[in-house]
């Protein structure tokens, strides 16, 4: 790790690019090194953009491990902790150590199909839906015991982090970042005297396995959503999805405050 030297990765609207510039001249003028692209030698990461450019930025380079912190130039900014404005403010407090680093965890999946087994890795969350919105069928377990059988359009799988997600626009619960579970919600169940499904969520401890073996009718094909990226796998035999070691570590202002920042957002 090469101290002083920070990385900073911009999604390049006219927004962005205002506030990149804006961040470099003053790290510049505080001596810091500054590369406007991924350097995994820098010892902080800067995403400039919405949550979605954090995500992708996660994504794109493997879940980095030296800490990050985002400027929102996007719309709703959960992720992205700072504003354009509050720049040279958070230089300031960088500088003389007035922050804190919180550790989100991820969620991964292992999906095998007849030939192979793969893994994806999700920060906020793990879809399980049919190819073309066809219904799905799934057989969910949780530590091998048998939760149900599911009927509907999919099965999203939430971590702590995206509780305030896909999943909280599902209908799923908020939860506190101090509290690591893993969270089953339903996507539009079927709930008849021939399907028999839950409707809400499920709150799991997160050390749960959950299982998923689906049943096909006519299609072969399941999609996998992790962040809004999509995988597409034939003849899936099983899905086994738990916490993965992989984290990312966030670095946050000493008066962040989970309940301001989603009454902020939400109310």
């Amino acid at each position: 790790m090469n101290e002083k030297l920070i990385s900073i990765v911009s999604n390049n609207n006219s927004q962005s690019l205002y506030a990149e510039n804006i961040l470099v001249k003053t790290l510049i003028d505080r001596n810091f090194k500054v590369k406007t692209e991924y350097d995994p030698d820098a010892e902080l990461l800067i995403t400039i953009g919405g949550d979605g450019a954090f995500l992708r930025t996660m994504h794109k380079y493997d879940f980095p491990e030296m800490p990050v912190i985002g400027i929102n130039t996007g719309h709703l900014g959960f992720f992205q902790e700072l504003l354009p404005q509050n720049i040279e403010d958070f230089v300031d407090k960088y500088e003389r150590n007035e922050y804190r680093i919180d550790e989100i965890k991820h969620i991964e999946a292992e999906i095998c199909t007849l030939t192979d087994c793969m893994h994806v890795i999700g920060i906020n969350e793990i879809v399980i839906k049919g190819d073309k919105s066809a219904t799905i069928h799934l057989l969910i377990t949780l530590d091998n015991d048998v939760l149900e059988n599911f009927s509907g359009d999919g099965i999203l799988v939430s971590t702590t982090a995206g509780s305030t997600a896909y999943n909280y626009s599902l209908g799923g619960s908020i939860v506190h970042p101090k509290i690591n579970i893993l969270q089953i919600t339903p996507v539009s169940p079927i709930n008849t005297t021939a399907y028999r499904s839950f409707t809400s969520s499920v709150i799991l401890p997160e050390s749960t396995v959950i299982g998923l073996k689906p049943e096909y009718t006519y299609e072969n094909s399941i999609l996998i959503v992790t962040d809004g990226m999509e995988y597409n796998y034939k003849e899936i035999e099983s899905i086994s999805i738990r916490y993965s070691e992989v984290g990312t570590k966030l670095l946050r202002m000493n008066n962040y405050n989970f309940w301001y920042k989603a009454k902020e957002k939400f109310l």
